[in-house]
């Protein structure tokens, strides 16, 4: 589900080209890493009930696809949404099917499953508490992985609770509505809200932590009238310390910082099928501006959909769901930009996790 009015504008640009669009060369270049598992979520099209779940291992350069059916002898559910290791199980929010499913991390048997309603990210705070934000409500659930049950709710004055991060004591919540202009703290002591925070653009969809304990927040909805925006900010004051507009049409969405976290990474797209303002893009934390020109471009009518660095080497992985047509890939990318090597996934690859 997601970003739904997004996707299918560009379903549009995209069906025109994707099925002639061939991959990139693949250098045959050894990948070095001491981190061995890679999780590629693939969204799958709304309705259709064709989530999977890929695993890309570094040491043995094989893809193994579908983990979730190989191993249960049924389908995972409908728009698998984001994936966390907690312990020795992975959760994996199945947005559309009302679950978060629970995996052991070693077998990819299923454990067992929570009930929540519309299931976005989850966020451990302890080993018995952890944070799962929901579409179409106003609620953050609570969750004990180890019982697997809903321990609490915690209500904010905005729809979409969406993209969260945690820091020292608290946790921070982008409402993910586009009357909302303002990201909430919550104390996970009491699990209250507890500050109320502005931004300089509305829709709040991501929020990341850099090497100076800074919040960035990613706000923006083009397909909804609200411009994307930047926000740089103290959490201790609140001040906002720098503010970016993007282009007008411009859609940046998930961010990433490196392993030193002191350069951001993140996907833009332009929903005109044209190669200008779409790629994956970085910034220094210390810049004044935005970047210009996009560290991997893409082809005429396409489009990037996830991204992850991996925490090693530095290497990007970037998902191209191919105008959810068609399978997926992910293109392995050095820091510079020098494509590396690609892989097929399942549709709609939309995050990547390394295993951890």
């Amino acid at each position: 589900m997601g970003r739904q009015g997004s996707k299918t504008i560009i379903l549009l640009l995209t069906t025109l080209l994707a099925a002639c669009v061939k991959d990139a060369p693949k250098p045959n270049i050894k990948i070095v890493s001491t981190n061995g598992s890679v999780y590629i979520v693939c969204e799958g099209n709304f309705g259709n009930g064709d989530a999977t779940l890929y695993n890309y291992n570094i040491v043995t350069d094989s893809v193994n696809g579908d983990l979730y059916k190989t191993n249960n002898n049924t389908a995972l559910g409908d728009v698998f949404q984001s994936i966390k290791r907690i312990g020795d199980s992975l959760y994996l929010c199945i947005n559309n099917s009302d679950k978060v499913v629970v995996l052991n991390a070693n077998t990819h048997k299923e454990v067992g499953k929570i009930d929540v309603p519309k299931p976005r990210y989850i966020l451990p705070t302890s080993p018995t508490m952890a944070y799962v934000s929901t579409l179409y409500s106003n609620k953050i659930y609570t969750i004990n992985p180890k019982t697997l049950q809903i321990t609490g709710t915690t209500t904010i004055p905005h729809q979409n609770p969406e993209g969260m991060v945690r820091i020292l004591d608290n946790v921070i919540v982008c409402p993910w509505d586009t009357t909302c202009n303002k990201i909430y703290t919550i104390n996970t002591t009491t699990s209250n809200v507890t500050h109320t925070t502005q931004l300089a653009g509305f829709a709040p969809h991501a929020v990341l932590v850099d090497k100076e304990q800074m919040l960035w927040v990613m706000a923006g909805n083009v397909t909804k009238g609200k411009a994307a925006t930047l926000t740089r900010i103290d959490p201790s004051t609140g001040n906002i310390l720098k503010a970016f507009t993007f282009a007008n049409g411009i859609d940046p969405i998930k961010p990433a910082f490196n392993k030193t976290r002191d350069t951001l990474y993140y996907i833009q797209v332009k929903y005109d099928g044209s190669t200008n303002g779409n790629g994956i893009y970085r910034m220094s934390i210390q810049d004044n501006e935005l970047p210009t020109k996009s560290l991997i471009p893409t082809l005429p009518y396409q489009y990037f959909y996830a991204l992850g660095i991996e925490p090693v080497t530095g290497y990007l992985y970037v998902g191209d769901p191919k105008g959810f047509t068609q399978k997926g890939t992910v293109g392995i990318y050095k820091p510079d930009g020098t494509l590396i090597k690609s892989f097929l996934t399942g549709l709609g690859p939309g995050q990547i996790y390394f295993g951890e």
